[in-house]
């Protein structure tokens, strides 16, 4: 039988130490998955990337790391006890099923944010049965997705945090205090969240527990309109799916939209977004992602939806990617307004306006909202090579600076002085600053392709003719071509040829 793309990518990710199952020996545990060696350090490298174009570039942002509990009260007051929630229906057997998301996959319309009672008539006119028994399907009714527990010997209920942003409204006034931040600002987090998703799937793409890089920008509702960025930004294209589009591939039952392209200075001008923030937001994106190894034409910004849309929000974006298994949101862009610290002010009773001049503002806030995980996916799966006449392994084709070695060093044969030679660059590498892997188990070609398939970008081996004119080769992973360099030249050869600082925009100064 054939292998999908996903079991592909998958097998070599669990076979290279990427990632694999939680606690896997013992059956595992669905929607959670472990990142090994290999995977870890690609995942810093994506972490290393963003942090440095959001955060330590921009002088206006300033990262926090909050805990992961929180008590009760936190999310009364941010509505996720009530409204957090997916629509459920369960058959005679007590298998559970995500109603959504089951209509989408057999029926191929768009059915996320219906009402309970309209996604049940759609179950009952289709006469869709439970996906793993067959059987007809109950009630649809709200699963909620919150991690619950008590804490300390009172018990005290608390809860997991579904995203990383609460922590960042709660400190919202430590932050702006500590830092004498002026608006607009940002508070960027990264961390671990948490959902009870009622039916996990597709590897990492949709987990209970995942990682994300969150920004709340903190803007004066006054100067929605007056992003710094925006000039250097304006001329960045959009590929972009308007809710008109949306509502015409529904009428026409179409499994999928028709999007424009458009620059960040149209997406303002033209009110495609509700405000230039937002513009420079998603042009932003666009720029940082040309490091990441996935195409232009596989990424796109879809206005969400009014059922889809909460009610206290001034415009939803989701950049999503387009995957084997159809096109899959991996950044959320959300203009929330004022509602979070309104509702954090009602709940605690405590004061968390802004004193501008005087006079108390509530700032607007908008986000961008990072899933690391299923980033992390849609890297491997668009930088995936399968194996050829030419090659014969499949191996991942990513961007250097994503690479979890700047290179790897080979002594060509099982020879003392090679080996020492070899062990020498690899230290001197080391020194510098390189990651670089040693491996010197097996055939070289065996080798190559173990450098590959974890998308190593480089080879230096070290051959009898090292040790005549102290010159080794460097194998170049994308094309198999081989060069010949003085050994102490290979350290600086290894590093990242490229100039990047296009991509990492210093915010103006305020």
């Amino acid at each position: 039988m054939t292998k999908s793309l996903l079991e592909e990518v998958m097998t070599v990710s669990l076979r290279r130490g990427i990632l694999y199952p939680t606690a896997e020996i013992y059956g595992g545990l669905a929607g959670f998955y472990d990142f090994g060696p290999i995977g870890t350090r690609i995942r810093n490298n994506l972490i290393r990337l963003w942090r440095t174009r959001f955060v330590e570039n921009r002088d206006n942002v300033f990262e926090v790391s909050g805990n992961t509990l929180l008590p009760s009260p936190v999310f009364e007051a941010s509505g996720h006890l009530d409204h957090f929630t997916d629509p459920s229906a369960s058959c005679s057997k007590g298998h559970i099923t995500r109603i959504d998301q089951l209509i989408e996959e057999r029926l191929k319309i768009p059915a996320e944010g219906k009402r309970n009672d309209e996604l049940e008539a759609i179950v009952r006119e289709k006469k869709l049965r439970c996906p793993v028994c067959g059987d007809p399907l109950g009630e649809v009714t709200s699963f909620g997705l919150m991690f619950g527990t008590s804490v300390g010997g009172e018990r005290r209920q608390a809860f997991l945090r579904p995203e990383t942003a609460q922590n960042i409204f709660l400190g919202f006034k430590r932050v702006q205090t500590a830092m004498r931040a002026k608006l607009p600002f940002g508070v960027a987090q990264i961390g671990r969240s948490y959902r009870n998703e009622i039916s996990p799937r597709q590897s990492i793409v949709r987990v209970r527990e995942f990682g994300q890089m969150e920004i709340e920008y903190f803007v004066d509702p006054d100067q929605l309109d007056e992003c710094p960025l925006f000039e250097e930004l304006a001329p960045i294209p959009l590929n972009f799916v308007t809710r008109e589009a949306q509502e015409k591939a529904a009428k026409q039952s179409a499994t999928d939209f028709t999007s424009i392209q458009i620059s960040v200075q149209e997406a303002f001008e033209k009110k495609y977004v509700p405000n230039q923030w937002m513009a420079c937001i998603l042009g932003d994106e666009v720029e940082f992602f040309k490091l990441l190894g996935i195409p232009d034409q596989a990424i796109r910004f879809r206005h969400m939806r009014p059922e889809e849309t909460p009610h206290y929000s001034g415009g939803n974006f989701d950049l999503e990617v387009n995957l084997s298994f159809g096109w899959k949101e991996v950044i959320g862009n959300a203009y929330r307004r004022d509602h979070d610290l309104k509702s954090h002010m009602k709940g605690s009773q405590k004061d968390l306006s802004y004193d501008l001049e005087g006079a108390k503002v509530i700032p607007h806030v908008l986000e961008p909202s990072f899933g690391i995980d299923r980033l992390i996916y849609a890297i491997l799966e668009h930088t995936y090579r399968p194996q050829d006449k030419t090659r014969g392994w499949n191996w991942f084709q990513l961007p250097p600076q994503l690479a979890p070695y700047h290179g790897v060093v080979l002594p060509l044969l099982n020879r003392s002085e090679l080996e020492e030679r070899a062990t020498t660059l690899y230290s001197v590498c080391r020194g510098q600053g390189l990651d670089v892997l040693y491996d010197a188990s097996g055939r070289i070609g065996r080798r190559y392709a173990r450098a590959d398939e974890i998308g190593i970008p480089k080879a230096v081996t070290i051959d009898p003719q090292s040790l005549e004119d102290q010159t080794a080769t460097i194998r170049y992973r994308d094309t198999g071509d081989q060069t010949r360099h003085l050994i102490s030249e290979i350290p600086n050869l290894l590093k990242l040829q490229h100039d990047f600082s296009s991509f990492f925009r210093l915010s103006p100064k305020p």
